[in-house]
């Protein structure tokens, strides 16, 4: 009875010294846990993929396939096809693409032939855009060793991902081979039972959670995606005076605005940041075009001919009407800063979050 009263005792400081930690990272911030994507009035039902427009698709899937383990779920090329020539808004469309199945959403590589000749640069952490997804794990099987492995070039300062506090979870930036941004977040075994599950967590040792965009005006752009999900962001927050931040972006004296929405299980949210000067993310007037390199992402949603029409009488511009390709009903869209996102309708259970 003793024994079980002392490991009581111990889960119970234990929880009192993370929660002090969490609680002292986040003084800037209002937290309301109760929006997420499922009390949204709307038809999506989460993210169904993040995607990645690449130079080299052998060399990415064999670099995304060592550092994850993700099972290639799909590849196929399409050329000659109108509803893709409408999907994209280019004639002449012409395309490879890989799926890889992550544990709790899909990865898409795919490579252009619109793209041949662009030139790779990297994603810098100000952004403006959609700088990184992330890839966590737990710190006891730590996703940052594997893509380290794998042959990322780090970001993050030093030999190993940073903590920003005392609460259980260390941050690193890497790039992979093309220069595009990610972020492994490893997480102690006792945040991963009380927040993932130490069963799931260990049949599922690598996963995907949030899609990172970086804006120069972050309230504009938080309303844009408060319209577009009908929820409240669960979380926002100024952060600030934490050395640090700056250990992890390479850039001293880091701060930042933050807002998250808590979109489908397992953590997934979207994580929406703008950085303060000196290192302010900047403005630009460019909008992405769905066949750039670098990153995409989808919502996935039940009726997307209900979800176009009432995004589109709301203002949201869309490269075409909704089109049938590959698995999915799918229309691209750009939100208010010119970024990149699709919504897709699943015509084939093995590609959509019902599976998950």
């Amino acid at each position: 009875m003793k024994r079980i009263l002392k490991k009581i005792l111990l889960y119970f400081l234990l929880f009192v010294v993370l929660a002090a930690g969490y609680l002292a990272y986040r003084i800037h911030a209002r937290i309301n846990p109760k929006p997420t994507i499922t009390q949204s009035p709307t038809s999506i039902i989460g993210f169904n993929h993040v995607g990645i427009t690449v130079l080299d698709l052998d060399k990415m899937i064999d670099f995304y396939q060592r550092a994850t383990q993700f099972e290639v779920l799909d590849r196929f090329a399409v050329s000659q096809n109108a509803s893709a020539d409408q999907l994209y808004g280019e004639e002449g469309i012409s395309y490879e693409k890989a799926v890889l199945k992550g544990p709790n959403m899909f990865l898409e590589l795919v490579e252009f032939n619109q793209q041949e000749d662009s030139i790779i640069s990297k994603m810098p952490p100000q952004g403006p855009g959609m700088t990184h997804t992330c890839y966590q794990s737990a710190a006891s099987d730590s996703g940052y060793d594997k893509f380290k492995a794998a042959g990322v070039e780090m970001l993050t300062r030093g030999n190993g991902p940073v903590a920003l506090g005392n609460y259980g979870v260390s941050y690193a930036y890497a790039y992979d081979p093309e220069g595009n941004m990610m972020e492994l977040e490893q997480m102690s075994d006792f945040v991963i039972r009380l927040s993932i599950g130490q069963k799931w967590a260990k049949q599922n040792p690598l996963w995907m959670t949030q899609v990172a965009i970086l804006s120069p005006e972050i309230e504009r752009l938080t309303d844009f995606y408060h319209t577009v999900f009908e929820i409240e962001p669960y979380r926002v927050g100024l952060y600030k005076d934490n050395p640090a931040f700056g250990e992890v972006a390479d850039l001293d004296s880091l701060s930042f605005k933050a807002a998250w929405f808590m979109l489908d299980g397992r953590g997934k949210k979207l994580e929406l940041m703008e950085y303060q000067p000196p290192h302010a993310t900047p403005h630009t007037n460019y909008q992405r075009k769905p066949t750039d390199l670098g990153y995409t992402y989808s919502l996935e949603v039940l009726d997307i001919q209900k979800e176009y029409g009432r995004l589109k009488e709301l203002g949201v511009k869309f490269v075409s009407a909704p089109q049938q390709l590959e698995h999915y009903w799918m229309v691209y869209a750009h939100d208010i800063d010119g970024n990149v996102f699709s919504l897709r309708q699943a015509t084939d259970p093995k590609f959509s979050l019902a599976q998950f």
